[in-house]
């Protein structure tokens, strides 16, 4: 079953309407669920879309850009960001039915690709080019910083229970941060291709995946590296920690990588549509919302 946008929305809406099911012509990017079971999905164009039945129908929120959005995440069930192209930062405070328009700089030519909140006020946005942004006013006003002398992209942003942040960047670069975000160092690196995220496990065991199906797995917060075997070539954009301990990693050509044992070592379920995957949520017992071409759409895991 596939969900996504129709024509009917593929230009700023004054008012919501319901997505048309079986409709297939929006890229999505990212996704997330909230505490009270809403999930939210951004993507091309400045489309922002939630759902309260278990990502079965959409709604089209109110955006003000057409901006590609990359990234979408929560403080809580009613404050959330999204981040996208021309540098643009939305905010909602209703759980994404309305967003707000709090930044946005064209000229830079950095898109944004992910954004994460320690709290309420405080925030990062990252992207192209060592773009990073800093506000301690819940998005009022953002501040540029520099974390290293190398421009790398810094394509997403991640956080552990123990509270040291990651960032995984191109050209096999990886930083973290042990003290909220303030410092930053370089993490010695298990290949040079780039890294499009890190997953936080228990204790100080993370997982990274990038380019062509690498996958490595650190025991020590990124210290030292263990080659994961993964059976594919495919991009691998987003992990998973699953409740019930199953670790997943997804890519494109429909990649699902499916673990469990904490990503020692994991099993390659190919979706039969091949359809790339962007982001997934999980909505109910081995079922999945995911993002990416073909819009959103339910695959099942074993």
């Amino acid at each position: 079953m596939v969900f996504s946008i129709s024509s009917s929305v593929s230009s700023l809406c004054a008012e919501q309407s319901v997505i048309a099911p079986l409709a297939d012509r929006s890229l999505l990017l990212d996704g997330t669920r909230l505490e009270n079971g809403r999930v939210v999905t951004v993507g091309e164009r400045g489309h922002a879309l939630f759902s309260d039945d278990q990502a079965v129908s959409w709604t089209q929120a109110q955006v003000p850009t057409r901006a590609t959005l990359t990234a979408v995440s929560f403080y809580d069930q009613h404050l959330g960001w999204a981040v996208g192209h021309d540098a643009v930062i939305l905010r909602t405070r209703d759980g994404g039915e309305t967003w707000a328009l709090v930044y946005s700089d064209p000229e830079e030519e950095r898109p944004l690709l992910d954004v994460w909140c320690r709290d309420a006020q405080h925030c990062y946005a990252v992207g192209a080019y060592g773009y990073f942004l800093e506000t301690r006013d819940a998005g009022d006003a953002w501040q540029s910083r520099s974390i290293n002398e190398d421009d790398w992209h810094l394509n997403q942003l991640s956080a552990s229970a123990s509270g040291k942040l990651y960032i995984a960047a191109e050209a096999g670069t990886m930083y973290r941060s042990d003290d909220g975000g303030g410092h930053w160092e370089t993490l010695p690196s298990p290949y040079d291709g780039s890294f499009f995220g890190i997953l936080p496990l228990s204790g100080e065991a993370v997982l990274a995946f990038g380019l062509r199906g690498n996958l490595f797995r650190s025991d020590d917060a990124g210290n030292t590296w263990q080659k994961i075997k993964t059976g594919t070539d495919s991009l691998l954009t987003q992990g998973l920690a699953l409740p019930d301990g199953r670790v997943l990693v997804l890519g494109l050509g429909g990649t699902v990588l499916i673990s469990r044992d904490e990503g020692r070592s994991v099993t390659l379920y190919q979706q039969p549509d091949r359809l790339g995957i962007s982001a997934a949520v999980p909505v109910a017992d081995n079922k999945l919302a995911v993002f990416g071409e073909g819009g959103a759409r339910f695959i099942t895991i074993p």
